[in-house]
């Protein structure tokens, strides 16, 4: 008898287990995949309407009175009745104007830690943009306190241009862990009658050896696989693979791919566990 319970209990969790990767390769990455691409392509085109917006406070002479105008501007365009959508309900941590030198104006709020800083100097997509292109790519900034780690985020930067004279340009910023957090609770969102019933479903983003995320559960958090075994996994099989973890007795499985838009070593980590 007891043999036989132990049969059935490994075929319920062995048939769990195969629901789980099938819906993490049919439901969970196309969906992941197009999240971002929408992310991606509506914060692009949203920087760029931003920069013809503040292109006349560039112009404005007094330091003071423009650094002033381009913040409560940079507000504005985040406001749900007077700002741009894709602002509205961003994951974004800033909105940023930089002057033709690539040197911070102001960004959308104070204390204002970025104000002064050489962005040019720091981040391609601003040199870029000053050259006349939008640019996206990534930026890595670091904390206050050195014994911090790093943060890294998706950067979009657009040109504010007179014609053919570049004056400044706008730039915004997606912290890896925001996307994760955005990422999680739209698949949690979509998911949420099968959540009732025993679905679980979380987003990781990593970016070379570092996972970024936000608000998941302490124990997949650590049975996130190691770098060495995703690069492992990728090297056989460069366009993502899947895995098994067990939680608490219980297998979750993970799916690992690349996303090249951003970086070749930059990607997600999909769990899900079904009941």
């Amino acid at each position: 008898m007891w043999g036989l319970i132990m049969m059935l209990c490994w075929a319920c969790s062995s048939g769990a287990e195969e629901r789980a990767r099938q819906g993490i390769e049919t439901q969970d990455k196309p969906r992941v995949e197009a999240l971002i691409a929408a992310d991606l392509e509506s914060h692009q085109a949203a920087v760029a309407a931003a920069a013809e917006k503040l292109r006349p406070g560039f112009a404005v002479q007094d330091p003071v009175r423009r650094e002033r105008e381009m913040r409560a501007a940079l507000r504005i365009l985040q406001d749900p009745k007077k700002g741009i959508e894709a602002f509205v309900a961003s994951p974004m941590s800033f909105l940023a104007a930089v002057d033709e030198q690539g040197v911070v104006v102001a960004r959308d709020r104070e204390p204002d830690r970025m104000k002064g800083q050489d962005f040019k100097a720091r981040f391609d997509v601003v040199g870029e943009a000053l050259r006349g292109d939008a640019a996206m790519g990534l930026g890595e900034f670091y904390a206050e306190d050195p014994k911090m780690p790093s943060s890294w985020s998706i950067l979009f930067a657009a040109p504010a241009a007179e014609g053919d004279e570049v004056r400044g340009a706008v730039i915004a910023g997606i912290p890896l862990w925001r996307m994760a957090q955005r990422l999680s609770r739209q698949l949690r969102l979509e998911h949420a009658a099968q959540i009732e019933k025993g679905l679980g479903v979380w987003v990781y983003v990593y970016k070379g050896n570092r996972v970024f995320h936000w608000d998941t559960p302490p124990e997949v958090d650590a049975v996130i696989p190691a770098p060495e075994i995703w690069a492992e996994g990728l090297q056989r099989s460069p366009e993502g693979f899947t895995g098994t973890a067990m939680v608490m007795g219980e297998p979750y499985v993970y799916g690992i791919y690349p996303m090249r838009s951003l970086g070749p070593d930059v990607g997600t980590i999909i769990f899900r566990t079904e009941s």
